[in-house]
């Protein structure tokens, strides 16, 4: 099902105040570049430099919101950088490290319903620490009240990155899972677009550390998840759109660096 107009809306607002924030907080960096500015212009260099750092942050000022915008419709509970948790018991730990050790070695293969289960049985025994899990960049509930604590990482991930992302989904099950024993958790990467369309997304690399079934969702199969079937396509037209509204004015606000 398409996105309605109330979520069509929501997210090209959502991505407008992003962009506009963004212009509001941005400054060049100063660094001097005579053989660039003189070949490029400063306004097309200051672009470029735009460019780059609205990369760099384009989960937290734009994916992040967006994915909220969009959840808020079909979820009872949608939101953006929050915490799962603040304790978790010692065999907790200990079953993680187990869990990461043999994956490591591939003793086993990764099956996150039945890592799940190894925390639950273990998430309120022994002594219980205070720790500070990296915040959840989306976190979701849906109205039979399944958890969904999402980590948006960038489209190409270092493969060695993998061991840590699977450590923070094991450590936001067992903070939960403390919390609230019963709890039906699900933590899982989102990867926002496929930089290697039409080709499919390269997901040997993380084949071995993560579930990927039950712990990835890679561009249409992430939005979709969020906002109904065809919310990736109905949502790269609201890009599309918002980037010819604001055309003129990101022209605008580019030309003052022309001198």
């Amino acid at each position: 099902m398409p996105l309605t107009n109330q979520q069509i809306e929501l997210v090209e607002n959502t991505i407008k105040t992003s962009i506009r924030n963004r212009f509001e907080t941005y400054n060049p960096e100063p660094a001097v570049m005579p053989f660039h500015t003189r070949l490029l212009g400063k306004d097309r260099l200051a672009l470029y430099s735009f460019i780059h750092s609205l990369n760099t942050n384009f989960g937290t000022t734009i994916f992040e919101p967006v994915a909220v915008a969009l959840a808020s419709t079909h979820f009872k509970v949608a939101e953006k950088q929050t915490k799962s948790g603040t304790l978790i018991s010692i065999k907790a730990q200990f079953e993680i490290q187990k869990i990461m050790d043999n994956l490591t070695s591939a003793t086993t293969k990764p099956d996150k319903e039945k890592e799940i289960e190894i925390i639950r049985k273990v998430c309120q025994a022994g002594e219980m620490r205070t720790v500070k899990p990296t915040k959840v960049d989306v976190y979701l509930e849906s109205n039979d009240n399944e958890i969904y604590l999402i980590d948006i990482k960038t489209a190409k991930p270092n493969k060695g990155d993998f061991k840590e992302f699977k450590r923070t989904l094991l450590e936001w099950a067992a903070v939960v899972l403390a919390e609230n024993p019963k709890a039906k958790i699900n933590t899982l990467i989102a990867i926002p677009y496929n930089p290697y369309e039409p080709k499919p997304y390269s997901r040997w690399t993380m084949a071995g550390m993560l579930d990927l079934d039950k712990e990835l969702k890679v561009a249409e199969e992430f939005w979709d998840f969020l906002g109904g079937k065809g919310a990736y396509d109905d949502l790269l037209s609201c890009f599309e759109r918002v980037g010819i509204e604001l055309r003129d004015e990101i022209d605008n606000y580019f030309s003052r660096f022309k001198n």
